[in-house]
């Protein structure tokens, strides 16, 4: 007896889980609202001049229509070399801060802090003298990155050309700032 009572149970499930009903009518449209800002980051260029008169800081706040939250990552990359690509081009090396360069007489190393107003890049040193290429027309990409996005395991925060891949920016629309009077 339970058997058939087993297969009558059995056999009803697959009868009434197989079966649909009309399609209801669709609800109703949401009110308009304003179109959201994007949560991906953003990526600026600023070039400037390390001097004893800037205190050996670049400083750069964000624009007034560029908003940054708590949460969100700054990454800061050098400009460290220039590569022949081959067939006459040349490819940027570039290294996320700090990066420090020890010399016979000292150490020099590249620094930044950030606010959710700014980023200052700078330079503490111990060498008695600094040379002009390391001083003189330095190149920074500042990458603004949500924090949601930056945990994402598949991208190297490290790597500005995988940052730069990941947030579809391409490097000739880029915002550059000269900090150099």
């Amino acid at each position: 007896m339970k058997t058939i009572t087993s297969l009558f149970l059995i056999l009803a499930l697959a009868v009434f889980s197989s079966c649909e009903g009309p399609m209801g009518p669709p609800g109703f449209d949401g009110e308009d609202g304003e179109d959201g800002t994007s949560l991906l980051g953003s990526v600026f260029e600023i070039e400037g001049d390390f001097t004893e008169a800037n205190g050996y800081e670049l400083y750069y706040e964000f624009p007034s229509n560029f908003e940054i939250y708590e949460t969100d990552i700054v990454m800061v990359y050098i400009l460290w070399d220039v590569a022949d690509g081959g067939n006459g081009s040349t490819l940027d090396v570039w290294r996320p801060l700090p990066q420090t360069i020890v010399l016979d007489d000292g150490v020099i190393q590249y620094n930044f802090d950030y606010t959710i107003a700014d980023v200052k890049v700078f330079m503490d040193f111990t060498v008695s003298e600094l040379l002009p290429a390391e001083t003189d027309d330095q190149v920074f990409r500042i990458a603004v990155l949500p924090a949601d996005w930056a945990m994402d395991k598949s991208v190297d925060i490290n790597s500005l050309n995988s940052v730069m891949k990941s947030l579809e920016v391409n490097p000739n629309t880029l915002k550059k700032f000269s900090l150099t009077k």
